[in-house]
Order: structure tokens, then sequence, then C-alpha cells
């Protein structure tokens, strides 16, 4: 029997760097692999030099980070990739750009993250992202059109978020938790079952904190993904990535 084609996993990282290494762990981790054989190819372009996507959305940087996007889109086309990732929820923005240059299919973390609360029967889901994401509607439209209330925090509450991802996170220092908790508080007070993490900075918190139940990652979602359409066994713990808070359906 001819053995099957091995998929490679395309990951246009650097967005930020720390967030792509979470990913890489992330589809490691989640990988039912007894060999190292059995884990995916990957090539992972690692490009912190492409100007910031809040930014550029929000008009204070004049920097589109598009081209730089493009330019390792086609480069990871050019070399073989069969899926393509992008680990920041915020560059989902330039999703439509990104997929009409290339015939590679691109995974879509937004759609994903949307397709696993169906799944789950949730009805209402806050959002933690950037002020980017916010802006642009990404989760919270396409959450609307699947027919899932969103949640969003208050102005001084996003502050408090945005605050965590580009003064605690992206630098890599400590987590003010105070003001994670203020905003989950918020979301869950105003009816979220669940809380997406929104942006994948935020994955590295989930990572490093004891967040509790009630929370879903999109940088958990897209590593899932990733992983299974590349054609690999997910680990059992892996498959279901929801767990609700106390209480709630």
């Amino acid at each position: 029997m001819e053995k099957k084609e091995e998929k490679i996993l395309g990951v246009i990282g650097g967005l930020g760097p720390r967030a792509t290494n979470r990913f890489l762990e992330l589809a490691v981790e989640m990988t039912q692999a007894a060999t190292d054989q059995e884990h995916m190819n990957m090539i992972v372009y690692i490009f912190p030099s492409i100007p910031d996507r809040t930014g550029y959305i929000l008009g204070s940087n004049l920097r589109s980070p598009l081209p730089g996007l493009l330019n390792v889109a086609r480069e990871l086309s050019r070399q073989g990739a069969s899926r393509i990732v992008l680990p920041c929820i915020t560059a989902h923005h330039f999703y439509e750009e990104l997929q009409h240059a290339v015939s590679v299919p691109i995974l879509n973390g937004i759609t994903e993250t949307v397709e696993r609360l169906k799944e789950a029967g949730i009805d209402r889901a806050g959002i933690m992202a950037t002020d980017g994401a916010i802006v642009s509607g990404l989760l919270a439209g396409t959450m609307a059109r699947a027919g899932i209330r969103p949640v969003m925090p208050s102005r001084e509450r996003q502050r408090d978020v945005m605050h965590l991802i580009y003064e605690n996170l992206k630098p890599g220092l400590p987590p003010e938790m105070e003001r994670f908790y203020r905003v989950r508080e918020e979301l869950l007070a105003a009816g979220a079952q669940v809380i997406v993490l929104g942006c994948t900075e935020l994955s590295l918190l989930k990572k490093e904190q004891s967040l509790g139940p009630g929370f879903l990652d999109t940088m958990e979602v897209l590593a899932q993904a990733s992983v299974q359409a590349c054609g690999k066994k997910l680990k059992p713990a892996y498959r279901d990535l929801i767990c609700p808070q106390e209480g709630m359906p």
C-alpha cells in the first residue's frame, strides 16, 4: 500500500513571539504520538517585525501588516505547506486578503472558535480581545451570525484587557490578575456562559495562572484545528476545549 503524503503545517509566527511559542507547545502537546514521526511536519516563520495589527486597525500606526503577512504566506505556500495557520486573532482582520493570495487553505481561528461554541450549545459568550479585534467585530460579528450573543467588556474593563496584553504579557511581565478578574466578573454578571480568550497572548495567561472553568482559548482552538487538519491524532483530553462555569448549561 502506498504511504499517504504527510501534510505540512505552515505557521505565520512572531505576532507576538511568545504567543507563537505557546502555539507550537500546544500543537505538540495535543498530538497523540508515541514517536517523533507521529507529530506534524511544520515550517515556522518568525517575523515580529510585521507592524502591530491593532495599531494599524485603530489608525495609530500607518504601516500596514498586510504586505509582511502576504510575503510569509506566499513563501510558506512556495515551500509546500498544506495548511497555513495564523496564531494571532487580530491578524485575522486580513484573513480574506491572505486567503485570496494563496491557494493553500488558511485555518480560520475565528470561525473555528465559534464552531466550538455552537457545538457546546453556548448562547452567550464573553469576549476578551485586543481593541483591534473588538473594533473589527471579528469575533462578535461571527458569533452573532451564528446565533450566539457576544458579551463585550465596558470601556473601562477593555482598558484592563489591553493593559494585560500589551503591558504584561507581550513584554513577559507578571500579569496583574486583579485586572483580569475585574473583566471576568463583569462579563459573567452580564450573562456570559463562557469567556473567549480572543487574543493569543491570553493563552499565556491561561497557561501560567489557574483560571478555572468557563473559558475557551482561541490558541487551543487553533492548535486543535491544526492537528486535525494535518491528519494527526488528537489526545482525548483535548477533544473538548470548553469546561463551562458551574451552574451553566
